[in-house]
């Protein structure tokens, strides 16, 4: 039996670590949005700053905007923190923002109205962009754009061809919990998107409005910059691809043909790794074993085995030589 949802308003769940110093600038964002049909959730994982004291001090600005508030304490990863503030959620859609980022003014009216108005989509996007904490200024995103007119996002985000940008995406929450029956995601060290991410859009296509809606912060002590020892990133490594598989095994996928796709995109992953500490062998392995799938094109086959052997700057030229360019004099 389906559950019932209350219509028009959007569910923000929000996990948050120690985020005395930035929380503060979500909060006020989502006070000053123009659409009003707004339920906030926080959930916190085990701060030991004012963090829980600075969300209880917006209670009464929250209750006096007419926005139902909750702050939740159970929290511990960010997939653990979003699994929680499910169990409050009552809106007709959903969005999961980080705690340090911003929703621009017209973020959460322009997804619910495109959803409105497009009652067969059952997800839709934003862009987003990038500003450095210390100074406001617009930096290089952490992520590539892609093709924006493209709305089957399932490989692309498999295989990092496009962003992953958790402030960016709004579900409905009735589809969402289909797949989540007991509203709790997979917990895992590396995050929480792709859990939100894979198995919906392996379903539904997700068309992007291509409008700045999201602003994220660029900190440098961040869990996502954090730096990570060898070890660290071999681990990371390995647990991803763990979760890769859990998330396919959630999207019952059966096809030959996408499961050879997935195991190049798990493939990419290592690929990564492998070059950044030195593993050229193991690399051109792994290029192989792409080629080998039908996972790699031939174009990103020579880019790969240049970077491979003779590193970026042949890599740039063998692109460019590729795509008909002349090199400036």
């Amino acid at each position: 039996m389906s559950e019932t949802f209350v219509k028009n308003r959007v569910s923000i769940v929000t996990p948050v670590l120690n985020g005395e110093n930035y929380l503060s600038r979500m909060l006020d964002s989502v006070l000053e949005q123009s659409y009003r049909e707004l339920e906030m959730i926080l959930v916190d994982g085990g701060s030991t700053d004012g963090t829980l004291a600075l969300a209880e001090s917006y209670r009464g600005r929250f209750e006096k905007n007419g926005i139902k508030y909750c702050v939740d304490t159970g929290g511990g990863s960010a997939a653990v923190g979003l699994s929680r503030g499910f169990s409050f959620v009552t809106g007709e859609f959903l969005i999961w923002p980080d705690g340090d980022d911003v929703l621009e003014k017209e973020s959460v009216e322009k997804r619910v109205k495109f959803l409105q108005e497009h009652p067969d989509y059952q997800c839709v996007r934003s862009l987003g962009y990038y500003v450095l904490e210390e100074t406001g200024e617009r930096t290089r995103a952490d992520e590539r754009r892609g093709d924006l007119a493209n709305e089957n996002l399932f490989f692309p985000i498999l295989n990092s061809e496009t962003y992953v940008c958790c402030g960016c995406y709004m579900f409905r929450t009735e589809r969402f919990f289909e797949i989540y029956p007991e509203r709790k995601i997979p917990d895992s060290i590396v995050g929480q998107n792709l859990q939100m991410l894979l198995p919906f859009l392996y379903r539904y296509p997700c068309p992007t409005i291509q409008e700045e809606l999201y602003r994220v912060y660029v900190r440098m002590g961040s869990s996502s910059r954090a730096p990570r020892t060898e070890e660290q990133e071999w681990k990371r490594c390995e647990e991803l691809q763990k979760l890769i598989d859990t998330l396919a095994g959630i999207c019952q996928i059966t096809d030959r043909r996408e499961k050879q796709l997935i195991e190049c995109g798990k493939a990419r992953i290592r690929f990564g790794v492998e070059m950044k500490y030195g593993k050229k062998w193991r690399a051109a392995g792994t290029v192989i074993f792409m080629v080998v799938n039908g996972g790699i094109t031939v174009q990103e086959f020579v880019e790969k085995t240049a970077y491979i052997f003779f590193g970026n700057l042949i890599s740039r030229v063998k692109t460019k030589w590729w795509k008909g360019e002349k090199d400036a004099k």
